[in-house]
């Protein structure tokens, strides 16, 4: 197949539509929100939202709780209760936390609605009745102990792709890669702790292969996804490349949607068919509480190129299902709009370290709301200016007080207060008269003309993090203006030329209250109300005229407040907390495993042997390969201690191999044998080594 996406990705929407669909990823409700959630899906897709209904545009902003799936009755089975117990308690909490945050959707609906499993099921029959479905036979995991087959997320492993020994059965979060759960190298189940049995089932397949010619052209050079991010078409082009294959669209789980034909009792759809669905039954909800036709949100109209587009905000680990399954779920199906974008990115770190719920490495919005009331707008500030958006990026608390402080204080609000503060102490409060214009006048609202088309450009291309940056000079040139100007001087000598420079400065402080409202809305909104301006959109950013000569304006209110060290210093304490309550837990002794005999023991060919060569595994953050003299021969031997060892320091080390276990291919290498490590309290690995030297081929027993 030709490189279709080998020319340079520009991203954007390149025209306007008379509607907008978007969508945010539909969140799990098995657990609170954290700022990667916002940082990857939320706040990208409200920014452009709220830029979008400023210029008037027929907007409407998805998203809900995806309460299907395995994810689910994981987190169930942890908790000791039921499903519906565990989506009614997080849709509430998640739900009440974007409201608190400000992420203004039009609707934040829920999967378990009925109108959505009457939607859902009425694709799949859609489908089915058009004989798009292949119904087959096959073997997948069984835990014999739990009595039910596996769904993706029950089964753990190592990933044939990197070597990540935590991989799931669709997918290894470390490196992106959809995976079925036979991929996953020494597969776990995880209900039991066991290796699980293949057992056959069946269960009704979507041809992604037979949709393979149509997404090449759809997403290729012949269409108009030529400026998509390259992030995004770099995991279509993997896939693709790959070549495609049919997909299971339902499922064995006792929680879901049912397959609504005979011969499916039991089976439930799978939740990429499921979820994206979710969109578009809760458009039908929003629709009918709002007086509006859904399907002019979502089905293709007369001259639909020019009237609708659908954009899908997610973070890169659903980009594969919003850009190949959905897709070509929807083409089966017709009649649908398709994605004019899908503005995918990367993940957020904290602190240097991947974000992790299960390990309570992360910061839980509604706890940062709880512990730092009214500061959304700084979390919005200092997560959009860090975004991921091209490569993965870490969220530190230093940055945070750092950029509340020497940004938002510093810059920001401290330009509108020093405009505000002025304006009351020499004009009583009123917007003065804008009198003669000199030379540093007129280049100044030359540029304050220029502002709000490059900020919207950059936002078009959903280049946030520098929309924001402009943003930020904005406030720049309101202060640079100032101190270049002195009116505090001035005052003293010409009042009328005072006047003319706060006039100016005001207009500016009033183009920063509508051009800030996508990125900071509370903030823009309290500006307003001091600036008494009402009304404004995106279209009367740039005049300079936008308060009236004579205008009565409020006292100043302090727009933002300096962050202090102990602040910051708690929120780092609440991580070590964390991290010392994971430690406690790892530094429990694992239990002892069954009994085996001395039979099986003497099976084990376990032997001394020195490391002669070592090198890295390309593409592999983990793996190392190593030529080991085991005294027999001389083989080659893969282990995942990259993290913990360099290859320099390896060679010429005696470690101790298993030499007898049968050979495996990890990532295109066949690894002839194992080495032995003991794995420390902190999870790191450390080498089992002889205590003094042996000769190599020295057998343990």
């Amino acid at each position: 197949m030709p490189d279709i996406f080998a020319e340079k990705i520009e991203n954007s929407v390149s025209k306007d539509f008379k509607r907008y669909t978007i969508t945010s990823a539909l969140p799990y409700a098995n657990g609170p929100l954290h700022i990667g959630h916002i940082a990857g899906a939320y706040l990208p897709a409200d920014i452009y939202v709220r830029y979008l209904r400023s210029k008037g545009k027929d907007v409407v902003y998805i998203s809900g709780s995806d309460e299907h799936g395995a994810a689910i009755t994981l987190r169930a089975k942890k908790e000791g209760t039921t499903p519906q117990a565990i989506i009614d308690k997080y849709h509430e909490i998640n739900k009440e936390t974007f409201r608190k945050f400000g992420i203004a959707f039009d609707i934040y609906d829920r999967t378990s609605a009925p109108i959505h499993h009457e939607t859902s099921q009425a694709f799949f029959k859609d489908l089915y009745d058009k004989g798009e479905f292949i119904e087959k036979e096959s073997e997948q995991y069984y835990d014999e102990e739990f009595k039910q087959f596996l769904a993706d997320r029950y089964i753990t492993g190592t990933c044939p792709n990197c070597g990540h020994d935590a991989a799931y059965g669709d997918q290894c979060e470390k490196c992106g890669t959809s995976l079925s759960p036979t991929d996953l190298i020494n597969p776990i189940s995880t209900l039991s702790g066991k290796t699980p049995v293949l057992k056959s089932t069946k269960h009704w397949y979507l041809p992604l292969d037979k949709y393979q010619p149509w997404l090449e052209k759809w997403l290729g050079e012949d269409s108009k996804k030529k400026e998509w991010k390259s992030n995004v078409y770099g995991q279509c082009t993997s896939w693709l490349k790959a070549g495609l294959q049919p997909r299971a669209m339902t499922r064995d789980l006792d929680w879901g949607v049912d397959v609504p034909i005979e011969g499916a009792d039991g089976k439930k759809l799978y939740v990429w068919l499921d979820a994206p669905i979710g969109y578009i039954s809760a458009t039908k909800n929003w629709a009918k509480a709002n007086g509006k036709n859904w399907k002019d949100y979502w089905l293709k109209q007369e001259n639909d190129e020019d009237d609708s587009c659908l954009i899908h905000f997610i973070g890169k680990d659903n980009i594969v299902f919003h850009c190949i399954i959905f897709p070509a779920i929807l083409q089966a199906h017709g009649g649908y709009l398709l994605p004019t974008n899908v503005p995918a990115n990367e993940f957020l770190n904290l602190e240097g370290d991947k974000l992790s719920t299960s390990r309570n490495w992360a910061v839980w919005l509604h706890e940062y709301l709880e512990d730092l009331p009214n500061k959304e707008d700084v979390l919005r500030y200092v997560l959009c200016a860090n975004a991921p958006e091209s490569k993965d990026n870490d969220f530190t608390w230093k940055d945070y007080q750092t950029r509340n402080n020497s940004e938002l204080v510093a810059i920001y609000g401290n330009f509108v207060n020093r405009a505000v503060v002025l304006t009351h102490k020499y004009f009583e409060g009123r917007v003065p008269t804008l009198g003669e214009l000199d030379g540093v006048d007129k280049e100044v609202l030359k540029e304050l003309e220029e502002f709000p088309s490059k900020i919207a450009s950059s936002i078009d291309k959903f280049r946030f993090r520098e929309a924001l940056a402009l943003l930020m000079d904005l406030a720049r040139l309101g202060n640079k203006y100032l101190a270049d100007t002195e009116p505090w001087k001035l005052i003293k000598t010409d009042e009328a030329r005072t006047g003319t420079i706060l006039n100016i400065a005001l207009q500016i402080a009033a183009n920063l209250s509508i051009l800030s409202e996508p990125f900071l809305p509370r903030t823009a909104e309290k500006l307003a109300l001091t600036l008494n301006l009402e009304g404004k959109k995106w279209e009367d950013a740039g005049d300079s005229d936008l308060l009236l000569q004579g205008q009565d304006i409020e006292k100043a209110a302090l727009l933002f407040e300096k962050t202090e060290d102990e602040v910051v210093d708690k929120q780092v304490q609440k991580l070590e907390d964390s991290k010392m309550a994971n430690q406690a837990i790892d530094t429990e002794v694992e239990a002892q495993k069954a009994e085996t005999t001395f039979d099986d023991f003497m099976k084990m060919d376990m032997r001394v042997g020195t490391i002669l060569t070592a090198e890295k595994v390309k593409k592999s953050n983990k793996l190392l390969k190593f030529t080991v003299d085991t005294g027999i021969d001389k083989r080659t031997i893969l282990s995942g201690i990259a993290k913990y060892y360099s290859p320099e320091e390896m060679i010429g080390k005696q470690v101790t191999v298993l030499a007898n276990l049968a050979p495996r291919k990890i990532m295109g290498v066949e690894s002839q044998g194992m080495i032995l490590m003991a794995e420390d309290h902190d999870g790191s690995l450390k080498l089992i080594q002889p205590n003094v030297a042996m000769m190599n081929g020295a057998t343990i027993s």
